[in-house]
């Protein structure tokens, strides 16, 4: 069962700089700060910043769809012709993801909450 987009990564080059820029447009620190990843809470939407985005193959932000059952999830979605683009991994603290794209290119991120 999905919950929704509550997740948005964007890829980015220069993590201070795009830290200052989502700073000033959210008007608020990131609750979260490292050299790996910064977060955002936008009024429960979280909003990441990942400076290895564009090395993983990130070519603009990706939306992340929630959902109780990861496998089940990715499972369902490869049977309807997506493709696994990224398998499902444990972000830290029991946090997963996975990245599928559809028969379009377009990018379909997944998240299962800890």
């Amino acid at each position: 069962m999905s919950e929704g987009i509550k997740t948005v990564i964007y890829p980015v080059r220069d993590l201070e700089k795009a830290k200052a820029v989502f700073s000033a447009l959210l008007e608020a620190d990131p609750i979260m700060d490292q050299p790996y990843y910064v977060q955002f809470d936008a009024k429960g939407q979280d909003l990441g910043l990942d400076p290895n985005g564009h090395n993983k193959g990130m070519t603009g932000p990706v939306s992340y769809w929630h959902v109780s059952d990861i496998h089940g999830r990715v499972d369902a979605l490869k049977a309807a012709g997506a493709t696994v683009t990224e398998d499902v991994k444990d972000v830290g603290g029991g946090k997963l993801i996975a990245t599928l794209t559809d028969a379009d290119g377009n990018v379909i991120g997944l998240l299962q909450p800890a």
